[in-house]
């Protein structure tokens, strides 16, 4: 518990001093103290994209996105930095498309069928949702639910979790929503916690436990991640 609140400060102290750089060079340039090609530069959707992928990289176990996501920031990023270097407009989306595709086929290289080695649980235990340009619903049964990842990349996606039963302890269902969302359905006796880091986005828990129920206080769901540009939500079936 205590590392999981140490990782939530760290990535806050982060966002927040990024915060802080970015406005204080807007502040120097709109002062005149620096040249204009500084807002040049940030209001660019490659030093967007830039910070996105180091800070997936840094405070995500999704190293290869982060990789991914700030190596094309970077490229793009190239020309604004230097005016001598052009890129010809056509490559912009195949460029995309290719290091999204490494992206997938590495994550699923790296996924393993049936018992973890050293858990000693299955993998249907865990949600590994990954929606990009696209999406989908996903019900989910197991009757040692223990968390896992949901990404949505330009999409989204719905998980139904009303068919699992939480494993003991705590389990965190990590969130990566970047221009996209989720929604996730879990049971009314659930305890949810939702700790997501929002940027121009969103993520709500909406919700409600069964006043007829006493929520078994030994199991608990942590929501976490980040959603920039994007959102969610936790709720239950009406």
């Amino acid at each position: 518990m205590e590392n999981r609140d140490k990782n939530i400060t760290d990535k806050r102290v982060i966002l927040g001093g990024v915060l802080v750089v970015i406005g204080a060079l807007l502040l120097l340039g709109s002062m005149d103290i620096f040249d204009v090609s500084i807002s040049r530069i940030i209001f660019s959707w490659s030093f967007i994209m830039t910070i996105i992928g180091l800070f997936i990289l840094f405070n995500t176990n999704k190293k290869v996105l982060g990789g991914v996501f700030t190596g094309i920031g970077i490229f793009f990023l190239i020309p604004r930095i230097f005016p001598h270097v052009h890129y010809h407009g056509g490559i912009i989306f195949p460029v995309i498309m290719i290091a999204l595709g490494i992206y997938i086929i590495i994550n699923h290289r790296k996924k393993g069928v049936g018992k973890t080695e050293k858990s000693g649980f299955f993998k249907k235990d865990l949600i590994d949702d990954v929606s990009i340009f696209g999406g989908g619903s996903k019900i989910v049964s197991s009757d040692n639910f223990r968390g896992g990842n949901i990404t949505s990349v330009f999409g989204g996606s719905e998980i139904n979790l009303t068919g699992c039963k939480l494993a003991e302890g705590d389990q965190i269902i990590d969130v990566l929503l970047i221009f996209g969302g989720t929604t996730i359905i879990v049971p009314r006796d659930w305890n949810v916690v939702v700790n997501v880091t929002s940027i121009l986005g969103g993520f709500s828990d909406k919700s409600i436990r069964d006043p007829g129920v006493i929520p078994d206080q030994s199991r608990t769901l942590y929501v976490k991640g980040l959603a920039m540009f994007g959102g969610g939500e936790v709720k239950n079936y009406l």
